[in-house]
């Protein structure tokens, strides 16, 4: 498993504690309200909001919490955040992506770059790195809705690129210009999908060793753990013993 869904898997193992729990809600909200605030408050009508709510949705986060998210964006206190991404280089010349969601972008920028200096990796120019990525949407399945080759069967039916199944679920790789319309297939055939976003996926992966590996994936938790991060993505690959030490 490489990247950001070795990542994500780790700390899902991991558990989430009331606090944690609580802070996902808080980002989920921000790019709820965000979404919002920069179209139609309206999901069927706001392909950005449509996928935040349903990102909400696969956390748990309570139905009034999401709507409460949505009419604070035509609220005179609703907050101003500005989408920025950072680019640099983790522990082994790992890749990493930050995507954040601001109010302050002089304190977010001086945090991310405190993280990447702390932890042996640096930050580098927008650009720097996202050409070993793929921007892409993808839309994520939990196994139990069906088989692998009736997922690969639909998810080419309905126009996507890529299919990645096993037994986490199913994940399908869509262009960005396609997701919502890919997503409301899938979703008709296989009920609501458990993940509907646009992310960066590496065309490669490269593997660290568990000295580096270790220091990446508490660099690539710190990240995670601040307000202002939204989403974080690297081109990497740790082995089963750092993975399992990492989720105990």
């Amino acid at each position: 498993m490489a990247g950001h869904s070795q990542f994500k898997n780790i700390m899902h193992k991991k558990g989430r504690a009331d606090k944690a729990r609580s802070k996902l809600f808080s980002k989920l909200a921000r790019e709820i309200t965000t979404a919002a605030k920069l179209g139609l408050p309206d999901p069927a009508m706001n392909a950005r909001l449509r996928t935040a709510v349903l990102a909400a949705r696969a956390e748990n986060m309570p139905k009034d919490g999401i709507e409460r998210a949505i009419k604070k964006a035509s609220g005179a206190d609703a907050e101003n955040y500005e989408d920025m991404r950072y680019e640099g280089y983790g522990p082994g010349g790992v890749a990493v992506i930050v995507e954040t969601l601001t109010d302050n972008r002089n304190r977010t920028a001086g945090d991310v770059r405190a993280a990447f200096t702390k932890s042996g990796g640096n930050l580098a120019e927008t650009g720097a790195v996202s050409f070993m990525f793929d921007h892409v949407g993808v839309v994520e399945f939990d196994a139990g809705v069906g088989s692998a080759d009736a997922m690969l069967e639909a998810a080419i039916d309905a126009g996507a690129d890529d299919v990645a199944s096993g037994e986490s679920g199913h994940e399908i790789y869509t262009a960005i210009d396609s997701l919502g319309s890919i997503a409301k297939a899938l979703e008709a055939k296989f009920g609501e999908p458990r993940k509907v976003a646009m992310v960066w996926k590496p065309k490669n992966t490269m593997a660290v060793d568990d000295d580096k590996g270790e220091k990446l994936l508490n660099l690539l938790d710190v990240l995670n753990e601040h307000d202002d991060v939204q989403n974080v993505y690297a081109n990497f690959e740790v082995s089963d013993a750092l993975v399992q030490k990492m989720s105990a």
